[in-house]
């Protein structure tokens, strides 16, 4: 009797911690600027979307397979990480030593970084323009590069939703929004 009581004990306290990584993940996904789970997407239409289709390890690091078809003609594979420090990185298996910072999601409006740090012509000055619960807005300046730079583009995340752009419908975390 006392083994099916341990036993009983320990399966209750086992789905106990199942139930809360759950929560900790949907708290995750609606918590972050860009949620990152396999399957999610933003569809524009057949010919322009972005989907996460897999994981890889690179530096023992694992990062989001993100595919995009754009214009139903050019593919287009990123591979994305949030860190520790809450920055979205960019990196590839074929050139692991190379990290690009595409967001960073604690900075404060005014804050800068950098994309690389190198001071090449890869190298962004990224500006938060905005930041509210919600939403949060960078400008990205090519300064190092002779043609680009002076002319800024801007990137927007919705907290949950991840890039605000005129998507048909997202689907995170297996949940469909429709737009």
């Amino acid at each position: 009797m006392k083994k099916i009581s341990t036993y009983l004990g320990l399966t209750l306290a086992s789905l106990f911690m199942l139930s809360c990584q759950e929560k900790n993940q949907e708290n995750a996904a609606a918590d972050s600027f860009l949620p990152m789970q396999i399957g999610n997407l933003w569809y524009m239409n057949n010919m322009s979307y972005t989907e996460i289709k897999d994981t890889v390890r690179i530096n023992k690091k694992v990062f989001y397979k993100f595919y995009s078809l754009v214009g139903g003609d050019a593919g287009s594979t990123v591979y994305l990480r949030i860190d520790e420090h809450n920055k979205l990185i960019e990196s590839y298996p074929d050139s692991p030593t190379k990290t690009y910072v595409r967001a960073d999601f604690n900075a404060n409006t005014g804050d800068k970084f950098f994309t690389t740090g190198e001071k090449d012509e890869n190298d962004n000055e990224v500006t938060v323009v905005q930041k509210s619960d919600n939403e949060m807005t960078f400008s990205f300046d090519p300064v190092y590069h002779p043609n680009l730079k002076g002319h800024p583009f801007e990137v927007k995340y919705l907290k949950g939703r991840g890039w605000a752009e005129k998507y048909q419908k997202i689907k995170i975390d297996g949940v469909v929004y429709q737009n």
